[in-house]
């Protein structure tokens, strides 16, 4: 996969990059060959400096050599690092007097950025024979320089962590065998020996990094890390790294949130405007976790972390269901496809455990509400053909799946998945019918106890229906009053009676009256 439409913006102090003065900087420990080296690159076209190879590797290692001394004299924490809008050139010409350290960091790193996108247009010269050395292709030591500058965490500067990681993701993934591969079909020329071995640990590394950045409840945290997330799914090896580190779980959540602000800006009364950067985070979070569903046919573990929780499928219906762009739609229903489509064939994974293919996510999506999503969309005019063969196709799969489940599949698969919605399953006609069957079949009330679970969720509509459908099950299953309240249903639904949302209010107010009260209906 190809590095286009992943680009690195300008740095903030881009500038002062002409005037900085390589010969007082003298922390940075240069020699006269690397200030001269510098010096020319500078005077000439970078295809120029890159055309032949032991001066490209030359280059490449002395910005690598600048980000590491620049660090290693406190470059990252100045008055560079705080600037994040894009400067006029005076306001950059005095960054470059207070802190120079730091206007270096962001030369060398803009300047690594436009090495490695020259060298993979393929001009004679790889970024394998810039970046890894000897007969073997092992990869440079100094990459440690540019993990330096991701270790800094949030105290660290914003252009710097992300240029950083997206150069190191560039230059990782060319290693993998996968994109090795792709450069022998294509006809690129020889491809020189790369020992992936060399890149697996700083993959991991990375990896771990862009993992941790999702855990971040910060959109601007979690916008350092997109460039090089995107860049690392165009490698398989890398897209299963990142599921082993529990990316997919995380990506998942991050979707879900961010769809919700959405959601929520499209409601609010105030009426501003969705601002066109969280918009375009969606797309991109989307396009990473379409991304990883490529990787679903050949692997058991990847198909089971997509199933866990239910929270992939139940962020990408949330996102059809606001539909914010039709970018946005575009990736998400061609996710929810490869979801709904895929086979354990392959690798069926290890005996004893459950079967995770399309009928599972199928399930979910019904659970989550997508059919509704989807007649909407149907009745939608796309401009791209393939949104409408996905909408389709995803319509035929639901509608006869939803065939073949009972009201009770429906509602159960609902509550398993936590992703409660308003419907006909949640009625007192429902529970009138169905109420015996929350006992399960091993006599277990394991439904009751997810409910009691659910009353806890962050959710406000997910604990309004938990409430609801508890307080209903007491109402309709013998002796359900002494079974909700041994399994401790009365004490989390007592304090939502003060909760700030007036629906969950009045929910957890009933739901404690079915509990306390024998005849409920005659004072309701």
């Amino acid at each position: 996969m190809a590095t286009r439409g992943i680009n690195l913006s300008p740095s903030p102090v881009a500038l002062a990059f002409s005037q900085i003065q390589w010969d007082p900087l003298g922390s940075l420990r240069l020699t006269a060959q690397e200030t001269a080296l510098l010096r020319m690159a500078e005077s000439n076209p970078i295809e120029y400096t890159l055309a032949d190879s032991r001066d490209a590797s030359m280059y490449a290692r002395v910005l690598l050599k600048l980000l590491a001394e620049a660090a290693a004299a406190g470059a990252g924490m100045g008055q560079v690092s705080k600037i994040t809008e894009e400067c006029e050139e005076q306001k950059a010409l005095d960054a470059l007097d207070a802190d120079p350290l730091g206007v270096v960091t962001h030369y060398a790193i803009t300047k690594l950025y436009n090495i490695i996108t020259t060298l993979m247009e393929g001009n004679g010269v790889t970024v394998n024979s810039v970046f890894y050395v000897g007969k073997e292709g092992v990869l440079v030591d100094q990459w440690k320089a540019l993990l330096r500058i991701l270790n800094k965490g949030g105290k660290g500067d914003a252009f710097a962590q992300s240029g950083a990681a997206l150069c190191l993701a560039l230059v990782l993934t060319t290693a993998c065998p996968s994109q090795r591969t792709a450069q022998s079909k294509s006809g690129s020329g020889k491809v020189r020996p790369t020992s992936y071995a060399s890149a697996v640990e700083p993959m991991e590394a990375l990896t771990a990094w862009i993992v941790s950045q999702l855990k971040s409840s910060s959109g601007s945290t979690i916008g350092l890390a997109i460039p090089a997330m995107t860049a690392l799914m165009g490698a398989t090896e890398a897209r299963h790294l990142f599921a082993a580190s529990g990316g997919i779980k995380y990506l998942s959540r991050q979707l879900r949130s961010g769809g919700k602000k959405q959601a929520s800006s499209k409601t609010s009364s105030d009426k501003k405007p969705k601002t066109p950067a969280s918009v375009q985070q969606l797309y991109e979070l989307t396009f990473c976790l379409w991304t990883m569903t490529y990787e679903l046919e050949g692997s058991a573990n990847i198909r089971a972390d997509f199933a866990k929780d239910g929270l992939a499928v139940a962020a990408l219906t949330e996102l059809v269901s606001i539909a914010p762009r039709e970018k946005v739609v575009r990736v998400a229903i061609a996710a929810l496809r490869n979801l709904a489509t895929c086979t354990s064939e392959v690798d069926p994974g290890p005996a004893g455990t459950q079967n995770v293919n399309g009928a599972v996510f199928l399930n979910d999506m019904i659970a989550c509400g997508l059919m509704k999503a989807i007649d909407y969309l149907k009745e939608r005019q796309f401009t791209d053909p393939d949104v409408v063969d996905d909408v389709n196709t995803l319509h035929k799969l639901l509608v006869n799946n939803y065939k073949e489940l009972t009201r009770w599949e429906v509602y159960q698969n609902e509550i398993e998945s936590g992703h409660l919605q308003w419907g006909s399953v949640h009625t007192e006609a429902f529970f009138k019918e169905n109420a015996r069957m929350m006992e399960g079949s091993d006599g277990d009330f394991k439904l009751v106890k997810v409910l009691i679970a659910l009353l806890s969720s962050k959710d406000e509509d997910v604990s309004a229906i938990a409430c609801y459908d508890i307080g209903e099950f007491v109402r309709h299953y013998p002796n359900g009053r002494a079974i909700a309240k041994r399994l401790g249903a009365k004490e989390l639904v007592m304090p939502l009676i003060e909760h700030d949302n007036p629906e969950v209010q009045r929910h957890a107010l009933q739901c404690v009256s079915k509990i306390m009260v024998q005849n409920w209906e005659y004072v309701k």
